[in-house]
């Protein structure tokens, strides 16, 4: 599936402006004339210069060639390639939606392990690597950076 580059910047302005405005609602730091708000503002300002320059590369091509809006790839004919692709958008819903409930631990194990073995990776080594990929993660985020990941379930043994 490709969409034109005017499409895709256009999502990307949108995506950056939830951005600002989102940054918006973070606290201020007292007797500071920046705070935690700044960098995001940088970011999104960066997206967006991108993504002006990505319209204007997608009106471009598109008068040139004549080249569709959406043009479908032949993987979208297959039924399995289609059902894959909705699965990675339905696993990162539902850690969004379930997270806060089971905690990052069982939630990212539990949709990995489900990826890898819809993905046909051997049963053994599915397991092996959703344990140790979410214990490195776990461990990098939440030692490391001190990012505070969902407990859930294990609040009460973590």
């Amino acid at each position: 599936m490709k969409f034109n580059d005017a499409i895709v910047g256009a999502i990307f302005i949108v995506i950056a402006g939830l951005m600002i405005q989102q940054s918006f609602s973070f606290p201020g730091f007292p007797g500071q004339d920046y705070g935690p708000n700044l960098f995001p503002r940088i970011i999104a300002g960066g997206i967006i210069l991108c993504s002006v320059l990505l319209i204007l590369r997608g009106l471009r091509t598109r008068a040139a060639t004549g080249q569709a809006w959406l043009a479908f790839d032949d993987w979208t004919r297959v039924p399995r390639h289609l059902i894959s692709f909705f699965l990675i958008i339905g696993a990162m819903l539902a850690y969004i939606l379930i997270s806060d409930t089971l905690g990052f631990i069982i939630t990212a194990f539990v949709l990995q392990l489900g990826l890898f073995l819809w993905f046909s990776v051997r049963p053994v080594t599915a397991v092996v690597v959703a344990v140790v990929s979410t214990l490195v993660v776990q461990y990098f985020f939440a030692s490391l950076l001190r990012v505070p990941l969902p407990r859930g379930l294990l609040d009460s043994i973590l």
